[in-house]
């Protein structure tokens, strides 16, 4: 079975519309993205964000800056957009440069609108297992498995990688879901006995087509999260899709897996995030 991304996020995201137009709401939410250090990468995933968010009735704004201004700066920049009653999402477009760090910038927003789910107040609700605006990739992979019913109560997961946005905050949700998880990185010892014995891996590594049939069982479901530009430009993730898409159970592709619900989960949280400020339910 593949796990198609794009299907769920297109199902989610008329779902949101269709909400956003129910409420009638006098303000369309707004969500602002800000952007330091322009790349291609960067350009791109904002285009699919402005381009999501116009789809369901949002309001979209690009707020950019010069990749030479200060830490303080783009602080104070960042609080006072935070302080804008009329923004209702605000994030800030990593990678960022080098003599910024992006956590105190990340602090400078109000958690109510912290959609990207960073704040420390934000991870401790995810923490607690209590409702709040949660990390959209880890998020976003719940909701594709729960699209396509697939329950990971008692099952065992591996996750391979422990990335501050993929790897930690999906330990914790799948533990919050009384799931049975392995936290794998680059250091663990004998990896394949570990990928061969779960049910789900999800797999955020970093390493193109990382993941092979020898490493998997034929009843695993594999999450790709993967995104990685290969020397002829295309495109490919952590798992051996050609290799796996015919052995194991269920498989996301990358892209078309994970990527999508990333975005959808991000209007979603915009979205949740309006209605709290506007106590509009």
């Amino acid at each position: 079975m593949i796990l198609d991304g794009k299907k769920c996020a297109s199902d989610l995201l008329e779902k949101i519309k269709n909400d956003i137009i129910s409420k009638r709401a006098v303000w369309k939410p707004m969500l602002v993205d800000v952007l330091v250090w322009e790349n291609p990468a960067s350009l791109s995933y904002i285009h699919m964000k402005e381009k999501r968010a116009r789809e369901v009735g949002m309001q979209f704004r690009l707020a950019r800056f010069p990749s030479s201004i200060s830490q303080e700066d783009l602080g104070r920049e960042v609080s006072k957009l935070s302080s804008d009653p009329s923004i209702h999402g605000l994030i800030v477009q990593a990678p960022l440069p080098k003599h910024i760090d992006i956590f105190p910038v990340i602090e400078s927003i109000d958690p109510t609108k912290d959609v990207d789910g960073f704040s420390r107040l934000q991870i401790g609700n995810m923490f607690l297992g209590h409702d709040g605006l949660w990390s959209c990739t880890p998020k976003g992979i719940l909701t594709l498995l729960d699209y396509y019913q697939i329950d990971v109560v008692w099952r065992k997961v591996a996750i391979l990688g422990r990335s501050n946005i993929v790897g930690k905050p999906m330990d914790l949700m799948l533990i919050n879901r009384w799931a049975t998880v392995i936290s794998c990185n680059s250091h663990t010892k004998n990896l394949s006995e570990i990928t061969k014995s779960v049910d789900i891996l999800i797999v955020a590594i970093g390493l193109p087509k990382f993941l092979t049939k020898e490493m998997v069982s034929p009843h695993s479901i594999v999450i790709d999260v993967g995104s990685n530009r290969l020397d002829d430009g295309s495109f490919c993730g952590d798992v051996d899709f050609s290799d796996l898409s015919d052995f194991v159970s269920a498989i996301s592709p990358s892209p078309g897996g994970v990527g999508p619900m990333t975005v959808a989960t991000l209007i979603e949280n915009t979205w949740k995030a309006y209605q709290n400020q506007k106590m509009i339910w």
